[in-house]
């Protein structure tokens, strides 16, 4: 039918969802270096966070305790295992031909902040400025099967770029700094300086 799945798995689920022909697996903490090598194998993209999910909620607990399975016991395992989430994802990065996205899991009330999961892949977890920009862009676009659309600047494409202030291949912080923005040949955004 051509439609795309995306999974958020964990442990063996991981590789289940792949076995059975999902698109993306969000998540997957607990794989095992066999389950990204079989994630890679069979063209899965995988979208593991580094840092801003939990760390989002962490950073908020008072917004969220007490609401549904956010209890004290939840909070104290979201921080035991960031730092295993870290080790999945330098693990993922290293997996020769595992297709890494960027992705947010659509974290409530860390909207507006996209750009600190940049920082913890790139200082966090070491993956390379550009690797980390293209698995926003492009690769992510591939992996909606919307690369004929958008993610890349090139004729025919949709015209939606951004413009940061200084080069995040040398701070990664810079995309932090996002000073134009053009939405589909219409800029909506332009704080560069002498522009009017």
């Amino acid at each position: 039918v051509g439609l795309r799945t995306v999974v958020h798995a964990y442990g063996p689920s991981v590789r289940m969802a792949s076995q059975a022909g999902c698109s993306e697996v969000e998540h997957g903490l607990y794989a095992t270096d066999g389950d990204l090598r079989f994630l890679a194998d069979h063209g899965t993209y995988f979208d593991p966070q580094a840092g801003l999910v939990l760390q989002n909620y962490l950073d908020n607990k008072s917004h969220y305790l007490g609401i549904g399975n956010y209890t004290e016991t939840a909070f104290e395992t979201m921080q035991k295992v960031l730092p295993e989430f870290q080790t999945l994802f330098r693990h993922a990065i290293t997996t020769h031909g595992l297709k890494v996205i960027f992705g947010t899991d659509a974290v409530a009330g860390a909207h507006g902040r996209n750009a600190e999961e940049f920082i913890y892949r790139v200082q966090t977890c070491g993956q390379e400025p550009m690797a980390a920009l293209v698995s926003a862009n492009s690769l992510a676009a591939e992996a909606l099967g919307l690369e004929h659309r958008t993610g890349s600047i090139a004729a025919g494409l949709d015209a939606d770029i951004i413009a940061l202030e200084g080069d995040p291949l040398k701070d990664i912080t810079a995309v932090r700094r996002v000073v134009f923005v053009m939405k589909g040949g219409t800029i909506v955004v332009n704080h560069v300086a002498g522009s009017k």
